[in-house]
Formats: structure tokens, sequence, C-alpha cells
């Protein structure tokens, strides 16, 4: 079986046909290239992948205000991944 790597493009016909998966390998992408802005635009779009890699980026960076928004945008995992860091020990 041959390994098969679809382009960008067909990747976001089959997303815009309901292929989730699709939607999920163009996150993988854009989180590869660094493309906040697309995978912000996927997570608007439904895509939980996109949320998760946001989430992960937001948490690394301790970026409190990100992990709200995506937060509010229905990603749970932002939200547990915020209350987290507010309950950790403040260095004074």
């Amino acid at each position: 079986m041959a390994n098969i790597t679809p382009d960008r493009d067909t990747l976001r016909a089959l997303a815009n046909e309901g292929n989730e998966t699709a939607l999920d390998r163009l996150a993988d992408l854009a989180d590869a290239r660094g493309d906040l802005e697309e995978l912000s635009d996927l997570l608007d779009e439904g895509c939980m992948r996109a949320g998760h890699l946001l989430t992960r980026r937001a948490a690394t960076a301790g970026d409190l205000r990100e992990l709200q928004r995506l937060w509010d945008a229905g990603c749970d995992e932002a939200g547990r991944e915020l209350e987290r860091l507010l309950a950790a020990p403040i260095d004074l």
C-alpha cells in the first residue's frame, strides 16, 4: 500500500465536504508551519484538533488570555489548562 500525502487543496476540498479527518490533517499542516491564523480559522470551523494544538501552544507559553479565548470558543481542554495554571502557586 502506498503512503499518500494529499496536498492542502485536496484536504481543503474534502474538509469542505464534511470530512473531519481532512480538517484534522489541515490543522496538523498549519501547526507544522506555525500558522496560528489558519489554526484559529479551523477552530472556528469546529476543528477540535486545531483547538488542541492551539491550547498546547498557549499552555506552553503561559498565555492565560489565549487559553480563555480558546475556552470561550468551546475548547474544554483550554479551560482545564487555564484552571491548572491559575491554581499554581504564585512566585513572589
